[in-house]
């Protein structure tokens, strides 16, 4: 009896910290361009420091499969058709800065992936193709706009498959900047941009994905340098920590009209570009060469396609968010716990939460809808 109403409240608490699904790629399940009653985006509002050695965090969401942890963080495996393992992070950044240390994965047509994308589908993008080891595409897009694929380059990253390696994007109104290491890989402002620059709350996400299947595009199979033979796989992708600092504070994003412009954007209990003074931290060691622009610019937007989700529609990745509840917090490690927790220095695995989520969803019927 005791255990079966402990079930209830840790079920009922699960729903309401993952309240609704959104499909990644071009599409999102509530589009602020054309909607005033999107629900509010998670904020971060703080600086997490994720050592994935230590395990699975729970303020991320696994989908397109299985990531697995070891002793080198978690690991983003492309074994077979469909396979496209990711996380989604619940929160969202109003400008901010992501650092990710990671190798990528080896393979002719396969792709490592590092995405912010917003719910009116604003993007910013690090992506490794396996097929070479010596450079990083770096791209974005706005508001889902893809009639014209003129923004991604190729920028030197030597050694990306047997290294481990610190990538950062740090994006603020003005600029983004993309580094490889400590050094700056290339500088994109706001009027540089033409109209097309990302400015609304971004989530993060990363793993990896077969550009390269039979079954993509004839032209994403070329930008991903496949097509992909799985014989010789499987191929793997690591990352052994992030760093996400929110330049903005808060405990949540809303929409404030259907402009998609970052004056638009409202923050709950705190204020936007509120931690901006952070965004003076990094120390760049070193400026690359000119980038070259992309010799095929038919990038697909959304950095991560195909594979299956663990809670939604088959043949797309799935992002899953919500609030935090009351009485729960997140810690610096990116663990979300209730109030004086005594399991804060304990990781919480990933996919029991996740078996939670799509138990309560069975039993819920329509909770997403």
């Amino acid at each position: 009896m005791h255990f079966a109403r402990g079930w209830r409240i840790a079920a009922a608490t699960t729903a309401a910290l993952l309240i609704r699904t959104a499909t990644a790629q071009t599409y999102s399940s509530c589009n602020p361009l054309s909607s005033t009653s999107c629900p509010a985006d998670t904020a971060l509002g703080m600086t997490i420091n994720v050592d994935f050695t230590q395990g699975a965090v729970n303020s991320f969401v696994a989908s397109g499969g299985t990531p697995t942890y070891g002793k080198d963080g978690v690991t983003f495996t492309v074994a077979k058709h469909g396979d496209a393992p990711q996380l989604t992070s619940v929160f969202y950044i109003m400008f901010g800065r992501v650092e990710v240390t990671m190798k990528a994965a080896p393979g002719a047509g396969i792709v490592s992936s590092l995405v912010l994308l917003s719910d009116d589908l604003d993007e910013i993008d690090m992506e490794w193709l396996g097929a070479d080891d010596s450079e990083v595409q770096t791209n974005y897009f706005s508001k889902g706009q893809t009639t014209t694929y003129n923004r991604g380059q190729f920028n030197p990253a030597a050694n990306n498959q047997a290294e481990f390696i610190t990538y950062t994007i740090d994006w603020t109104s003005d600029r983004i900047i993309w580094y490889v290491g400590g050094t700056v890989v290339r500088t994109l402002t706001f009027a540089d941009a033409d109209g097309q620059f990302p400015q609304t709350p971004m989530q993060i996400k990363f793993g990896a994905w077969a550009g390269g299947d039979p079954s993509n595009p004839p032209g994403t199979i070329q930008w991903a340098r496949g097509p992909t033979d799985y014989s010789k796989g499987p191929f793997s992708m690591t990352v052994r920590s992030a760093v996400i600092t929110d330049y903005s504070t808060g405990k949540k994003y809303t929409y404030g009209d259907t402009s998609g412009t970052w004056q638009s954007i409202q923050s709950d209990g705190g204020k936007i570009n509120g931690n901006l003074g952070s965004a003076g931290a990094i120390t760049a060691t070193a400026s690359a060469a000119a980038a070259t622009d992309s010799v095929s610019p038919t990038i697909p937007p959304g950095g991560i396609i195909g594979g299956s989700s663990t809670a939604g529609g088959s043949g797309a990745a799935s992002q899953t968010v919500g609030t935090i509840p009351d009485g729960w917090v997140m810690t610096s490690s990116g663990k979300i716990v209730p109030v004086g927790s005594s399991t804060v220095n304990t990781p919480t695995p990933i996919h029991h939460l996740g078996a939670v989520v799509l138990l309560v969803a069975v039993l819920a019927g329509n909770l997403w809808r």
